[in-house]
């Protein structure tokens, strides 16, 4: 059995790369895993084709969470929209490199749904 936290989620939560905010972001969204509080924001910077040029986060969560959100920026920095919307939580699972526990997966999977929201155009935040 591996451990819960690997040592690609601790590098991640103890020395991010992609953590802190934009000056003036194209696009944000915010949103709130209300089982255990986890709560993200993501900051997008868009080229004028409508790429991820850039992609802060920040945010009171969880050490699953916080790795998630820095391996998804550095993952989609540089790609056009359409395809940083098709990656999907088995693409984290794996850059995670641990098994996460079904009662953990949301923890995976917040920052993908914020960054789906960032790139709608909205920006908001949930209670």
């Amino acid at each position: 059995m591996s451990r819960l936290y690997s040592d690609v989620i601790l590098d991640r939560f103890k020395h991010p790369r992609y953590f802190g905010e934009l000056d003036v972001p194209d696009a944000a969204h915010e949103d709130v895993n209300p089982l255990c509080g986890d709560r993200i924001r993501v900051e997008l910077r868009l080229d004028p084709a409508g790429g991820v040029e850039a992609m802060r986060y920040r945010g009171d969560a969880c050490a699953i969470s916080l790795a998630s959100a820095d391996l998804l920026a550095e993952m989609v920095e540089g790609r056009p929209a359409r395809e940083a919307l098709g990656l999907d939580r088995q693409v984290l699972l794996t850059a995670l490199g641990t098994d996460i526990r079904p009662t953990r997966l949301r923890c995976v999977s917040l920052p993908l749904e914020v960054l789906r929201g960032a790139l709608a155009g909205r920006t908001a935040s949930r209670s």
